[in-house]
């Protein structure tokens, strides 16, 4: 499943038209954290997780992997 999360969270984020600095000052983390979701094993918290969600108007059950 963190797998899955992953790889959904990365192309959102690599789809997204904006580029890392301004979802990461929009979310509230560094630049380089958005980098670390989309290129390491590291998932963001669930209060970022949401804040992505929301900022980037994502839906966490996509993400998440509860419906397509």
């Amino acid at each position: 499943m963190e797998e899955l999360i992953k790889q959904r969270l990365k192309e959102e984020l690599t789809a997204c038209p904006l580029t890392r600095a301004e979802i990461a000052k929009r979310v509230g983390v560094s630049p380089e954290m958005i980098t670390q979701y989309i290129t390491t094993k590291k998932l963001p918290r669930l209060d970022t997780f949401a804040r992505l969600c929301r900022e980037l108007d994502l839906s966490a059950e996509y993400i998440l992997g509860l419906r397509d």
